[in-house]
């Protein structure tokens, strides 16, 4: 019973960064239709290149015992999770808020559009904020 799921990230740190990368897999490894929408703290730490890492003692505890546990790191569950079809994209005002343009971020998203765009893809699909 394959459907469609939203992610909507807007912290990136370890905890939200995992909870969002580990659920999505799975929901694209079996089967849905998977986006990522990042916003403001999660969008620019997906740019930087810094996305799910640990921002606290306690998550990088965390992020050091899911290593010894040999789990995968938020990013490279999102890597693995794109590579099943699932995409990462953000609202054209969203990115432009934060002060990038979306043609830059080609590549990095797979599209920066419209809120009503992504309002009506919503419609009938499950729906998490982190």
């Amino acid at each position: 019973m394959a459907g469609r799921v939203f992610f909507f990230l807007q912290h990136a740190t370890y905890e939200p960064a995992f909870q969002a990368a580990s659920m999505g897999i799975t929901a694209a490894a079996m089967g849905d239709e998977v986006y990522f929408v990042f916003a403001f703290d999660a969008l620019r730490q997906l740019l930087r290149g810094t996305f799910g890492l640990p921002h606290s003692e306690k998550e990088r505890a965390e992020s050091a015992r899911a290593e010894g546990m040999g789990v995968p790191t938020p990013s490279r569950m999102l890597e693995e999770a794109r590579a099943l079809g699932a995409k990462l994209i953000a609202c054209d005002t969203t990115v432009r808020i934060c002060g990038f343009v979306p043609q830059e971020l080609e590549g990095t998203l797979d599209e920066v559009m419209g809120l009503a765009s992504l309002w009506r893809m919503t419609e009938g699909a499950r729906t998490l904020a982190l």
